[in-house]
């Protein structure tokens, strides 16, 4: 009898569904997504059995790994530039459209935006020493602040305050330890249990920050990352996103 569970038990193990067994999805994903990224996993995951392992980074140091075969199954990033490139060059399939985003300011300091009620007189402050701003050449969230700034006719003024993190989840880790008085964050980490600790300001001469993803030509899970890509575009995920200021 004991032998007879035994081999049961392996045939019941060998005819469970491949996704719950062994399918994995890596997944190259713009820093100012992973708060509901990494929810967004989780639910999927309770809900298909597959694991979705996430490597964070900016935008543009992330296409500089898959253009240079990174092995990631899918590409979330932080504009649409990037996965059109990717789709153009027929390393992926078509790109779409998973989230808009918004450019705030944020200070780790509860009163600093009722001392200083416009963002714009706020950078200038003799207060403020030093501002973070994500590398405007890999993350499109530090482009779309520095497009801000320039609006505003702020860049020389400023300037020397200016320092340039890698991606905008590092713009934001500058501000929160106090490294810098103020940064140029994501909206999605002003949302967050941390960010509602400090204060923001809309930046409204910042453009809106539009997302694109796209599954990648090389993946060999392309039913499992097809479900993934589904699921993001859900009901589920995008009750997420909203609760972290995504559009």
């Amino acid at each position: 009898m004991l032998r007879a569970g035994i081999v049961m038990g392996l045939i019941l193990v060998l005819t469970l569904p491949a996704a719950a067994a062994e399918d994995k999805i890596v997944a190259a994903v713009a820093a100012n997504f992973m708060m509901p990224f990494e929810e967004i996993a989780v639910a999927f995951e309770k809900e298909s059995g597959i694991r979705v392992e996430p490597v964070f980074s900016s935008t543009g140091k992330l296409y500089a790994q898959i253009v240079n075969s990174g092995p990631y199954d899918i590409f979330l990033a932080a504009d649409e530039l990037r996965p059109d490139l990717l789709f153009r060059e027929g390393l992926s399939a078509g790109p779409f459209v998973y989230a808009r985003g918004e450019v705030v300011l944020w200070s780790a300091d509860k009163d600093f935006c009722t001392r200083h009620p416009d963002w714009k007189k706020a950078v200038q402050s003799g207060e403020v020493k030093k501002i973070a701003i994500a590398n405007p050449e890999t993350a499109p969230y530090g482009s779309a602040a520095l497009v801000a700034l320039k609006a505003a006719g702020l860049y020389e003024a400023v300037q020397e305050k200016l320092v340039f993190p890698q991606d905008i989840g590092q713009a934001f880790q500058y501000a929160f330890t106090g490294a810098v008085q103020v940064g140029f964050c994501a909206l999605s980490s002003a949302s967050t249990e941390q960010g509602m600790k400090g204060c923001h300001y809309q930046v409204e001469l910042s453009p809106p920050v539009t997302q694109a993803a796209c599954i990648l030509a090389r993946t060999q899970n392309r039913e499992a990352v097809e479900r993934f890509a589904a699921f993001l575009m859900g009901e589920k995920a995008g009750q997420i996103k909203e609760r972290y200021g995504y559009r």
